[in-house]
């Protein structure tokens, strides 16, 4: 009895195998017609194949969304940061061009510094508290500046050592508020030659005073002023600015002139020192220069 059972199970297993043979068979062969069975698994299996493939879709397209989103985000800051290396670039060739031109102005002026030695020199700090008054440079004793030296740019005359270290170098502008500080000064233009002074500064104006002058001497708006070179500490005809008015002083006995800068007093960068050279006799050193000479344009 057990082995019956047995053989009608493995005789329902070989019809069952042939049942599905022969439907694979009949499924497989090329025709045009579907039968019911197959639109009805077809049906099924589209069905869900279009419940799950909307919202599968939909969540792939949220992160290609947020992959795009982030490598977006990545080469707009790529961008961003080669925008201020560019700009960093761009700036730095600006500067250095104008550094380049105003080194070359300055070459150009020492050639007229005749008896002097030029030092080169560039502006390492500024007290707020004095931006018009003090500069100092970074070069000091060690290179051979010393007190009262004059310092101009390749513009004009800015002012004088007052005094050193072995390293740096305090300079005092011409457009300090000491009321000591003179700068013999020469005005070209006429048939004459006119001298004056130096002496003081208008803020407000940010331009120079120019004193002392004769009060019938006739000086003109638009006239070049220079340093006249008496005393021994700036160089003679080394530019001081440009007369923009004229007036009687308080006094009413001398003239006073409004001289505009030629140099930027608040935009100092490159300056030159301008180191005395004695003059030779035969070759010889004569020596130093009288410094009794220099008392009419020191300050104290």
């Amino acid at each position: 009895m057990p082995q019956l059972f047995s053989n009608k199970r493995l005789i329902l297993l070989l019809l069952g195998v042939i049942l599905l043979v022969a439907l694979i068979s009949y499924s497989l062969r090329t025709r045009d017609d579907v039968s019911p069975p197959e639109q009805i698994i077809k049906d099924a299996v589209g069905v869900g194949q279009s419940i799950f493939s909307g919202p599968a879709h939909f969540v792939t397209g949220i992160f290609d969304n947020v992959d795009s989103l982030l490598n977006t985000y990545q080469e707009n800051q790529h961008l961003k940061a080669r925008l201020e290396e560019f700009a960093s670039v761009q700036a730095e060739v600006k500067d250095l061009r104008s550094e380049n031109a105003e080194l070359k102005e300055i070459v150009g002026k020492e050639e007229d510094l005749r008896d002097f030695n030029p030092i080169q020199a560039t502006v390492i700090a500024r007290n707020p508290d004095q931006w018009e008054e003090k500069i100092i440079i970074n070069k000091g004793s060690s290179t051979g500046v010393e007190k009262n030296m004059a310092v101009m740019t390749a513009s004009g005359l800015i002012g004088k050592v007052i005094s050193t270290t072995p390293f740096f170098s305090t300079v005092e502008l011409i457009s300090t508020q000491n009321p000591n500080y003179r700068v013999s000064a020469m005005v070209l233009g006429g048939k004459r030659e006119v001298f004056g002074l130096i002496e003081g500064y208008d803020a407000e104006r940010r331009e120079l005073l120019l004193k002392r002058v004769d009060a019938e001497i006739d000086l003109k708006k638009g006239e070049q002023v220079v340093s006249s070179g008496l005393g021994g500490i700036f160089p003679k005809g080394i530019l001081i600015g440009e007369i923009t008015e004229v007036t009687i002083d308080e006094f009413g006995l001398t003239k006073l002139a409004y001289i505009k800068p030629a140099a930027e007093f608040s935009l100092l960068n490159h300056v030159i020192i301008a180191d005395r050279v004695a003059p030779e006799v035969n070759g010889e050193d004569n020596g130093e220069i009288d410094e009794s000479t220099e008392t009419e344009e020191e300050g104290s």
